[in-house]
């Protein structure tokens, strides 16, 4: 599903990523660990094509995103790829349910059936009884099961996480954590995880471990 082969980064004279390779299964979890500064929501940005590398190459079910021109890649990464942050990112003036459907109206999917697919994913969260509400009037777990909703509303290939629990308590963070394999069950996705909860990283599938720029 994923390929990269020496991967590098830099920010002015920062050299951030040393030439990372990496191959990821289809259907597989896999956490990135390692210590602040280690360039992990750096792989992470590039790998989701928020960021490009500045040298190497990447393959993403095939398709190297870097070669694709500025519409294209938006069209790819809005349909093949999906994103949880640390802090949710949802829309304040929207309502869960609204929050949830913009990358599938993005996509071009009628209103209607972005809604009906909106409303699955909301019951399989148990969340169909927050439909309507805004994110303020929501707990924190629920934000983050809302943007989890929005992350896989197009059915994208691979999920990209970036501290996904990081600003939950421990029950919520649980949950969300056994969430991912829920999903990975239900839809077959692929998911790369940046983690500091050792929770987590210890059931993914694999653990990646990164230092100094390098998957050590």
């Amino acid at each position: 599903m994923l390929i990269t082969k020496g991967i590098t980064k830099a920010y002015d004279q920062l050299q951030i990523l040393k030439g990372i390779d990496l191959e990821i299964k289809s259907g597989e979890i896999v956490s990135i660990v390692g210590p602040s500064g280690a360039g992990k929501t750096t792989l992470l940005q590039i790998l989701g094509t928020l960021d490009t590398p500045d040298k190497g190459e990447v393959s993403i079910d095939g398709v190297n995103p870097f070669s694709l021109s500025k519409k294209q890649l938006s069209a790819f990464r809005n349909q093949s790829i999906g994103f949880i942050f640390q802090f949710h990112q949802l829309l304040p003036e929207f309502t869960a349910e609204e929050n949830i459907i913009l990358p599938a109206l993005i996509k071009g999917v009628s209103q209607n059936d972005a809604k009906k697919e909106a409303q699955k994913l909301l019951e399989m969260l148990g969340l169909q009884n927050r439909a309507s509400h805004k994110p303020n009037e929501l707990s924190g777990g629920e934000q983050q099961r809302i943007a989890v909703a929005r992350a896989l509303i197009n059915q994208p290939k691979v999920i990209f996480a970036d501290e996904p629990s990081g600003n939950l308590d421990s029950k919520n963070s649980e949950e969300l954590h056994q969430l991912f394999f829920d999903l990975r069950d239900e839809f077959k996705q692929t998911f790369v995880i940046v983690t500091h909860n050792k929770e987590l990283a210890k059931m993914t599938d694999r653990q990646l471990v990164m230092e100094d720029g390098l998957i050590v």
